[in-house]
């Protein structure tokens, strides 16, 4: 069969992308709604947990920053409308951060000591390994304000935030606020062989899965492990690059003692205004999605999500920083694809910030080894499926 053509890429979009977008939004909507009153009714149960509405430029940690109030407003003026806190990584699968309340003025350290606990607090003979890359510890002194609750044993063990003990904490939250706000209809609360609070969300067309994950947003830094931009890359620019650090950064609460850092607020100042010089790299991308979406890895759990999609995205921008390099739809989605298939084929993909970390790392490698022969399969003969 012949390469595909304008005309095949329009009648994608309009019969399967635009869909993707209506239902998608959709959801997002119904889920939200949903985790703002649960998240409202937790906040009102423990002040160290924020609604979700309090994300981003509404947290109550920088209330009595008005400069740094200031110059968030001025940067996401005009911007697409987003929700800092909600990240779609498939259609039937939601990450959502929940803001924690009372940790400010943060600031780095050097790690002081081994430590020797486990996160019920037992004592350990031989110590707990170091974070990876894209983890690290968190001490409380590491803030110039913090709520007396983080000193508080039911997180803290020798000083430390553990996630797993705010996670213990959150999930009880979750199962007494789903009851008192009547949501057992629409809420339930997933087993779980980690400490990770997952949710199934009920909404009018399907349901939802949804990670709940506590976050300490840091507006205030840039993470040393985060060594971007790398010398000598004319993607993306200079004055886009001092705005995106200026965003600051997150940690998350997803594992046992380490908090995972995340980047969503510069990812997706990366993703505005990408085409502002005329290029397809949005198209390209979104076509790509819906192409893993529908054919190349189908499911509501997949091994490759958009998070994924959108990594391999900012490698491939940074790597053609030219506006002609974006002009020719099939050259620039096939030299996407192509970088795709490199990456789930040799099982690693770098983390855009902290290049160290392969996002790759802990995915099942037949799922890979599958999605990998279905991308060969489409590069032998690109054709778009419209059924």
């Amino acid at each position: 069969m012949k390469p595909f053509t304008d005309e095949d890429v329009e009648n994608y979009i309009q019969s399967k992308v635009e869909q993707r977008h209506y239902l998608v939004s959709k959801a997002v909507e119904e889920v939200q709604k949903i985790i703002q009153q649960l998240t409202a009714e937790i906040s009102y149960k423990a002040t160290r947990f924020q609604a979700i509405s309090n994300s981003g430029i509404h947290n109550e940690n920088i209330k009595d920053q008005p400069a740094l109030l200031a110059k968030w407003s001025a940067m996401l003026r005009g911007k697409r409308p987003f929700h800092p806190s909600i990240q779609v990584l498939a259609p039937s699968q939601f990450l959502i951060t929940v803001p924690l309340r009372g940790l400010t003025g943060y600031r780095e350290c050097q790690v002081r000591h081994w430590r020797y606990y486990t996160v019920h607090g037992a004592k350990l003979l031989s110590s707990v390994r170091d974070p990876e890359e894209l983890h690290q510890w968190l001490e409380v002194e590491q803030f110039s304000k913090s709520l007396q609750q983080w000193h508080e044993t039911d997180v803290n063990i020798e000083g430390d935030l553990v996630p797993a003990k705010v996670l213990i904490v959150f999930r009880e939250l979750v199962e007494k606020s789903i009851i008192s706000c009547n949501l057992s209809s629409k809420v339930m609360v997933l087993e779980s062989f980690s400490s990770v609070v997952r949710v199934a969300v009920e909404t009018s067309e399907s349901q939802v899965e949804v990670e709940l994950v506590p976050a300490v947003e840091i507006p205030t830094c840039w993470p040393e492990k985060a060594r971007w931009p790398r010398c000598l890359k004319r993607w993306p620019s200079q004055e886009k690059v001092q705005c995106i650090k200026s965003l600051g950064f997150d940690l998350l609460a997803r594992s046992n003692y380490h908090w995972q850092l995340c980047f969503s607020r510069a990812e997706h100042m990366l993703m505005e205004g990408l085409d502002e010089d005329g290029g397809c790299r949005m198209k390209c991308f979104r076509v790509m999605r819906q192409m893993k979406e529908d054919v190349w890895c189908a499911g509501n759990k997949p091994v490759i999500t958009a998070y994924h999609l959108q990594t391999v995205l900012f490698w491939t921008c940074e790597k053609y920083p030219r506006t002609k390099d974006w002009h020719c739809f099939p050259e620039a989605f096939l030299r996407l694809v192509q970088k795709l298939h490199k990456c789930v084929s040799q099982h690693f993909l770098k983390h855009y910030f902290v290049k160290n970390t392969n996002l790759l790392k802990y995915a099942n490698t037949s799922d890979l080894d599958l999605v990998a022969s279905k991308l060969a399969v489409f590069l032998e003969n690109p054709v778009f499926c419209l059924d």
